[in-house]
């Protein structure tokens, strides 16, 4: 299987374990063109037996997946869609990720808000860079609520408290909060993050790969057999919010303040313009 033509990605396999940084200018923002590479990705390493592990990063040191591109949810005109009854483009093509056999890994060294964050959960481990990683759903304060599994994802690692707490405060958890939370495997230095991440992967990447999808899908079968039902229901209830005034109007105020301009968003501070411009 080859990779090289993939866009927005910058990949290599070494001793099965499929190494894939998002490489995505300006800011790895969650849009049609990453979901399409995605999909294309998922779809090859999925039928690949040379691959056992997939390990994501990012080639720019401030965003691992910033968000979801706001420049498409914007100026949304008519009505939404009924409630589907299985699961969307969007949630399938980052679910792939959960539920097939390779093992996936998560290793975010910068920002991971909204959709990126909902990427990362969807990962079956994830570690972050002390000092450097922060992690985000910040949604509600653009009028709608996760749209990607982070309504039902976060409750799965954090509790439904803490997850409400992410979903409902909007601010950012730091790594060692989001190792103290649950959302991360580890909070590590940037000295050791690599070293750690693939010395785990080889050594995940010898086992047989019987031994890795039979372990993956029991654990799955466990903790997570409803989570396709409520992804549908999170689809369907932030779909409708989406095509409100209210949040049409936070989001374009927030394109306004400049939003998903990179030196904005290295810190929080454009997403608190959007609540003091409202309020």
């Amino acid at each position: 299987m080859h990779y090289h033509d993939l866009p927005c990605f910058n990949i290599r396999l070494d001793q099965n374990v499929l190494f894939v940084n998002i490489h995505h200018p300006p800011m790895n923002l969650m849009n049609m063109d990453l979901l399409l590479a995605l999909q294309d990705l998922g779809v090859r390493c999925e039928s690949d037996d040379a691959v056992k592990v997939v390990v994501f990063a990012s080639d720019d040191p401030d965003f691992f997946i910033a968000h979801g591109d706001l420049n498409s949810m914007v100026g949304r005109e008519g009505s939404p869609q009924p409630k589907g009854t299985e699961l969307s483009f969007v949630h399938s093509t980052i679910d792939r990720f959960r539920t097939m056999s390779k093992v996936t890994i998560a290793k975010v060294a910068g920002a991971a808000r909204g959709g990126g964050s909902e990427f990362a959960l969807a990962m079956d481990m994830r570690f972050g860079v002390i000092g450097k990683s922060v992690f985000g759903q910040p949604e509600a304060l653009l009028g709608i609520i996760p749209g990607a599994g982070g309504t039902q994802r976060l409750p799965h690692l954090i509790g439904k408290a803490r997850a409400l707490e992410m979903i409902l405060g909007c601010a950012d958890i730091d790594a060692q909060r989001a190792e103290q939370y649950g959302y991360l495997n580890r909070a590590l230095p940037d000295s050791e993050i690599d070293d750690f991440v693939n010395t785990l992967a080889y050594r995940i990447a010898s086992l047989p790969a019987k031994v890795l999808s039979a372990a993956k899908e029991t654990v799955l079968k466990h903790s997570e057999m409803d989570l396709v039902s409520g992804m549908i229901e999170e689809e369907y209830l932030s779909t409708q919010l989406l095509y409100s005034v209210a949040a049409q109007k936070r989001m374009q105020l927030f394109l306004d303040n400049d939003g998903q301009n990179r030196d904005q968003e290295k810190t929080f501070d454009i997403f608190n313009k959007i609540f003091d411009g409202i309020n």
